[in-house]
């Protein structure tokens, strides 16, 4: 898996500046998203996530208590996140 570091406030700033490493992996396997360090997840990084779940291999996201708040207040921990997650 290729590995992204999702920083701790993932704005709409923050998606602009990550969004071309999400490019850039696309068809390389599946991308490793370590989101553990976020205190604050906006609407732009869940649609980021979504899109990365559903593109090429997909994406295996590992949740900080923010990230997986703000999936639920969005109704898309579903989508987003492995059955086996804490």
């Amino acid at each position: 898996m290729h590995p992204i570091i999702l920083p701790s406030r993932c704005d709409r700033a923050a998606v602009e500046a990550l969004l071309p490493e999400f490019v850039a992996l696309l068809g390389s396997g599946t991308i490793a998203i370590d989101a553990t360090a976020v205190t604050h997840a906006g609407q732009a990084v869940l649609q980021l996530l979504v899109s990365a779940r559903r593109s090429g291999d997909g994406a295996v996201i590992a949740p900080s208590p923010a990230l997986l708040d703000a999936a639920g207040l969005a109704g898309l921990s579903d989508e987003l996140f492995d059955e086996d997650r804490p």
